[in-house]
Formats: structure tokens, C-alpha cells, sequence
């Protein structure tokens, strides 16, 4: 197991970023909260991982906070939620944020994240309100994000519909959640966390 990673970051696109460690490059995939917290391209970062092993593929999964991973961990026991689903729900909501949703039950909240639908909103609210007082995650993610821009081809607006798109949300959602927004002068991060503010609302 990758415990976690220490090295260059060279190339970041939502929901993927790659790293530079000791000239290996390691393909990662992160939540919007991890991104909104990374520094510019070609400065050291840390992650916290989590190595998903599948037939097909070994996936690496970071993280800027432990307590995230440790959500994550939690999440992806269970019942009918992967890796993709709670990378999602991390991207869509802080630590804190999904916390309150649990202690409150509010499952409307969850059920406007892409993939939640009633019966699993319902499941993460049974599950994880056991879980959640010992995970220590209220109050430990951080919203502030980093004015960075992603060195990729595309406009900001591009890159973030099609970073939503990999999240789960359809094209045309994903279209319509950035409409209202002005993106000018904002990167791409900007923009993604704005839009996940106002679908979860």
C-alpha cells in the first residue's frame, strides 16, 4: 500500500493531477477540495493515498488532508459506493459539510450530488452517523482556494465543464451549472467549486 506521495506536481486537469517523485511520474486522482488547496504547477506537494486495485487497472486516489482519506475510506465501505462515487461526494461537499448532512439527516443535500440517489443518501445517512464521530473530519477540510491555473489546452470554462463531466455529471448539466456564472478572469478551480456551491444548495 502507497501510504503517500512527496514530489513535483507537473500537470494538473480534474479530477486528475500527475506528480513528479524522484522522476516517476504518478497519475492521481483527487477530490475538488484537494485541488483548491495545491500550489503551482512545479511546486512540491504531499498526498495522502489510497491504492484501489481492480483486473483491469491499479487507481491512485489523494488527498491533501488525512482526514479526508479517511472519509474516504469510510465512504467506499458502503454498501453501493466505489471509489468514483465517493471521490464525487468529496468533490461536492467538504468533510464538514457531509458531516452536518449525516448529524442533520439531510439527505435532499446528498441527493443533489451526481450518482446519489434516495436510496444511497438514505444508506450514507444510516451508516455513516455511526462512523462520522470517530473519523474526526468536522471542521478539517479546507474551502480557500488557491488562484492557479491548469496547464492544459482549453479555456477555464472548458476544462471545468469537462472536470465535471469526470465527476458524473452529464455535458449538458454540467453546461447549465456554470451558464449563470462569470468565469472571466477565474481558473478553472474557480470555477468548479462555484458550481458544486450552488447544485448543492
Amino acid at each position: 500500500m502507497i501510504g503517500f506521495l512527496r514530489g513535483k506536481l507537473v500537470h494538473k486537469a480534474p479530477p486528475f493531477l500527475i506528480m513528479d517523485v524522484n522522476g516517476v511520474g504518478y497519475e492521481v486522482e483527487a477530490p475538488m477540495t484537494t485541488f483548491y488547496d495545491l500550489p503551482a504547477l512545479n511546486e512540491e506537494i504531499k498526498l495522502h493515498t489510497h491504492l484501489v486495485v481492480r483486473e483491469d487497472a491499479h487507481i491512485l486516489f489523494g488527498f491533501s488532508a488525512e482526514a479526508e482519506r479517511t472519509l474516504f475510506r469510510a465512504l467506499i465501505k458502503v454498501n453501493g459506493v466505489g471509489p468514483k462515487l465517493a471521490l464525487t461526494i468529496l468533490s461536492g461537499q467538504s468533510a464538514e459539510e457531509f458531516y452536518r448532512c449525516i448529524q442533520d439527516n439531510d439527505s435532499q443535500a446528498l441527493v443533489r450530488l451526481p450518482g446519489v440517489g434516495k436510496k444511497t443518501a438514505e444508506r450514507l445517512i444510516i451508516e455513516m452517523r455511526d462512523r462520522l464521530p470517530d473519523l474526526g473530519v468536522s471542521g478539517s477540510a479546507s474551502t480557500d482556494t488557491v488562484g492557479v491555473k491548469i496547464s492544459t489546452a482549453g479555456s477555464p470554462k472548458q476544462e471545468a465543464i469537462s472536470a465535471l463531466c469526470s465527476l458524473g455529471y452529464k455535458p449538458l448539466d454540467a453546461s447549465k451549472m456554470i451558464q449563470n456564472i462569470s468565469t472571466e478572469g477565474k481558473t478553472c478551480e474557480d470555477i468548479i467549486r462555484l458550481a458544486l456551491q450552488g447544485a448543492v444548495r
